[in-house]
């Protein structure tokens, strides 16, 4: 059964990034949001296939904890989040990521079930959706360039911001929302990004 569940999986990421590749490197569209987004084709498609690979190795080591983590990369800059039974599987997440060619840097914010508070997916994923669709409706935020995770009421944001200001205002925006308990950011400044290149 796992086996066959991991071939599944297998098959639906192998199809995600010939798609994903297909649809960035083709049509007006998608050369729209490439264009539109800071991260390049390339790293795109870098980060698609990181995220796979991760996840692809979590769900041999472990279903349970493929299905209770979730797992974002942005520039190679991989943030693992979720549940988990036991400190080794933290540590085992942290490996696993680690592994995979192309990861700069690792962010295990996963917790040990049991100790402090236990995350409720749908206010979790209500505060995602609220701040989410506040990205998308302030003009003055380039909203495509982020990615918002959030565990435990803890907001975790992800991306490329043009400026200081442009993250100010994201941050702004999740501690607006009700619920939020903290913000953790991992996003880079575009003036920060394009340095390094």
């Amino acid at each position: 059964m796992k086996i066959v569940a991991f071939i599944c999986f297998s098959l639906f990421a192998m199809s995600f990034l010939s798609g994903c590749a297909g649809v960035i490197l083709g049509g007006a569209a998608a050369t729209g949001v490439a264009v539109a987004e800071e991260r390049s084709v390339g790293t795109i498609v870098d980060d698609a296939s990181i995220s796979t690979q991760i996840k692809g190795k979590i769900f041999e080591k472990s279903e349970p904890l493929f299905t209770d983590t979730a797992t974002t990369v942005n520039d190679g800059i991989v943030l693992i989040t979720g549940q988990v039974p036991t400190p080794d599987d933290r540590i085992e997440l942290a490996r696993i990521a680690w592994s995979v060619q192309g990861v700069k840097q690792v962010h295990n914010r996963t917790t040990v079930k049991g100790q402090g508070e236990s995350p409720s997916f749908a206010s979790d994923a209500l505060i995602t959706t609220k701040l989410k669709y506040q990205l998308l409706a302030d003009t003055k935020i380039m909203n495509i360039n982020y990615t918002v995770e959030t565990v435990g009421k803890v907001v975790y944001l992800m991306g490329v911001a043009q400026d200081q200001a442009e993250l100010d205002r994201v941050e702004a925006h999740a501690k607006e929302i009700s619920g939020v308990r903290s913000i953790v950011s991992y996003v880079q400044l575009k003036s920060a990004l394009y340095a390094k290149s």
